[in-house]
């Protein structure tokens, strides 16, 4: 029996999901055939499905995949691991900040802003996929949350804002980054980050 090199194997999966991805951020799931992305990947039907067993587990594979890339520079964490070393950092504030530009950051990817919006229109017609997206949502809301309580205990920023609503608009911000990206061509994700940053310092500090 062939042994499976599981490097290889994990390898060959994000290269699948990388193409796949930019295709559907062009062309949309539904747009998009099987056909094109063996192409894009450079390999057969057969080969692929060794590796997914149809696209739309390809679909939500872009959005599960949570494995560092050999080139980020915080020593290989994943998004989740970041988003737990913010919860226990020794100063909230900054650990708010640099998780709004971990959440934001995506958004300056060519083609991430586009395929968040097909993920939107997907998820209401796919209940395991609008669940994949809730989970997530929920953990980056939850950390933004725990950060807001703490720098307000801590006397950082203003103590009458209530830090579940507060999340909640500091979210949509983020939110608003991408949706801004996907559908007006003059508007430039890197150019709003530090505009971004300043919005939510003017907003929970202190009056």
């Amino acid at each position: 029996m062939r042994t499976v090199d599981p490097a290889r194997h994990r390898a060959r999966r994000r290269h699948i999901i990388n193409v796949a991805a930019e295709l559907f951020a062009a062309k949309g799931f539904e747009r998009t055939t099987t056909a094109e992305i063996c192409k894009a990947a450079g390999m057969s039907a057969g080969n692929l499905f060794h590796y997914f067993p149809n696209k739309r587990a390809i679909f939500h594979a872009v959005f599960e995949d949570d494995e560092p890339e050999d080139d980020e520079p915080e020593g290989g964490a994943t998004k989740a691991e970041r988003l737990a070393a913010a919860r226990t950092a020794d100063d909230p504030w900054t650990a708010l900040l640099d998780t709004v530009d971990l959440l934001a950051a995506p958004a300056t990817e060519p083609h991430v802003p586009a395929l968040v919006m097909e993920a939107m229109v997907q998820a209401y017609r796919d209940p395991e996929l609008d669940a994949l997206l809730s989970r997530d949502n929920d953990e980056e809301r939850s950390t933004v949350t725990a950060l807001l309580r703490r720098a307000a205990a801590a006397g950082q920023i203003d103590p009458a804002l209530d830090p579940k609503d507060t999340a909640a608009w500091v979210m949509a911000l983020i939110a608003a980054l991408y949706t801004s990206t996907a559908t007006d061509p003059s508007f430039r994700p890197a150019e709003q980050l530090p505009t971004l940053r300043l919005i939510l310092e003017r907003f929970l500090r202190h009056p």
